[in-house]
Formats: C-alpha cells, sequence, structure tokens
C-alpha cells in the first residue's frame, strides 16, 4: 500500500470520527473507501467495527470528561441494543440491498425536515418524563441495535431519534449516550465477524488512528457550541447521507 493510501484511511478515519460523534453516518465514508481499496464488501463491513469501536471509546471518555455522559441513565437502553445487534450481525437472509439503501435514504429525508420543522424537540432536555414508556423505548432500541448489528451505516440518525424523541435528552446529551450504546453493541458485533474472518485489522487500525482524533474533536465541539451547533450539523450530514443513499450521488 502506498504512503498516500495510508494518509486517505486516517483522513478518512477523522471525518467519520468527528461525524459520528455528533451526528451519524460516517460509516458512508469509510465503507466505500475500504471497498475501493480491494476489501470484499463483507471484510470492510467487519473491519470498520475496529474504527466504530475506538472512536467510541474516546468519544464516550470525552463527554464523561466534560460531564455530560451519565452512566445510570444509559444502561437500560444498551441492553436492548446489545441484544438486537448481536442478532443484527448473525443475520443472513436473502434482502434487496438496494430497496433497503433507498427506504433509509427516505426515512433520512424525513428525518430531516422533522427535525427543521421540529427545532424545540431537539434542543430542550424534558425535564418531567421520557415521552415514551421504558416497554416502548426498549423495543425502538432493539430494532435500532439489530439494524446497526447488520450494516451500521446511518444507525446514529435513528439512535439520535430514540434518545431525543422517546427518551426526551437534547442533542449533546443524545449524542454521549449514542457513543456508548454504539461501543458497547460494537464490540459484541467485532466478536461475530472476527468468528467469521472478515476483519482486516491493519486497515481497521490504520482507520481507527484518525477515526479517535475525530471523535475527541466532535466530543468538545457539541459540549462547547451546544446543541444548536449539533442541530445544523445534523441537518447538513442528514441531507448529505439521504442523498448518497438514495443514489442521487455515486
Amino acid at each position: 500500500m502506498e504512503w498516500f493510501q495510508y494518509a486517505l484511511i486516517v483522513l478518512a478515519g477523522f471525518f467519520s470520527g468527528f461525524i459520528n460523534t455528533l451526528a451519524g453516518s460516517g460509516s458512508l465514508i469509510t465503507l466505500p473507501l475500504l471497498i475501493a481499496l480491494g476489501l470484499p464488501a463483507n471484510v470492510a463491513n467487519g473491519t470498520n467495527r475496529i474504527a466504530i469501536f475506538l472512536q467510541n471509546v474516546v468519544g464516550v471518555s470525552s463527554y464523561k470528561s466534560q460531564k455530560v455522559f451519565e452512566f445510570k441513565s444509559s444502561i437500560n437502553l444498551v441492553i436492548p441494543a446489545v441484544i438486537g445487534s448481536i442478532l443484527g450481525a448473525f443475520l443472513a437472509v436473502d434482502i434487496n440491498e438496494e430497496l433497503m439503501t433507498k427506504l433509509i435514504g427516505g426515512l433520512l429525508v424525513f428525518m430531516f425536515f422533522f427535525i427543521l420543522l421540529k427545532p424545540s424537540k431537539w434542543l430542550k432536555e424534558q425535564q418531567v418524563k421520557a415521552p415514551l414508556p421504558y416497554w416502548a423505548r426498549a423495543i425502538v432500541f432493539f430494532i435500532i441495535g439489530l439494524y446497526g448489528g447488520f450494516i451500521q451505516a446511518g444507525v446514529g440518525f435513528f439512535l439520535l431519534a430514540g434518545l431525543v424523541l422517546g427518551a426526551g435528552y437534547d442533542l449533546v446529551k443524545a449524542n454521549a449516550i449514542k457513543v456508548f450504546i454504539v461501543l458497547i453493541y460494537t464490540g459484541f458485533a467485532i466478536i461475530v465477524f472476527l468468528i467469521n474472518d472478515q476483519i482486516n485489522f491493519k486497515y481497521g487500525l490504520i482507520l481507527a488512528a484518525g477515526s479517535m482524533i475525530g471523535a475527541y474533536v466532535g466530543a468538545r465541539f457539541a459540549v462547547k457550541w451546544g446543541p444548536r451547533f449539533v442541530r445544523y450539523l445534523l441537518l447538513v450530514v442528514l441531507i448529505l447521507a439521504a442523498v448518497k443513499m438514495l443514489g442521487i450521488v455515486g
């Protein structure tokens, strides 16, 4: 591998870590790159999880040091997401991948307009109680975990929606909990990919080097600039991810 390819992987990792820590869909940058470098799609999917795991270690640590992340408020949502992610990573079904991608793209467009037109729901934390009862949140996070274990790309958007609309957090606290949930379930997903020999550690660790730096910078930006900044960035990334998934651009 040429030196510029190493630099490209690290740079892609940085942007992926930054975007994932603040919004989501950083895998739409890294997965195509890993495939372009010659990895089969399933190995690229598994290799990408190494960077995701390590970037979220850094993200959780940074949010915790800034007193945004609280373990007790997160663990009840982690459990159903982890169960779903394990099933998703093992999932081997005959699906139309192109149709699924376009459906996700459509959902992202819907989420874009919802965030655009209902800003108060994303900027202010609900002080009284969560909008949904725990059993409903558990189902939602199980389904999100199922998707995250299966493909990962775009899962951050759905986690943020569940945490803001279902659990009542503002965008900064939701991001802190999101990175913790992804950290835990990615650890279990990595085991599944390891068992199936679908991880290239050389590429994964190079990618992780950039993504950990990006995650650190992203977490600092989120806390310093607040929910309003995160909302604007989320809107931009949402529409770009939707355009990519809908096949409007290559």
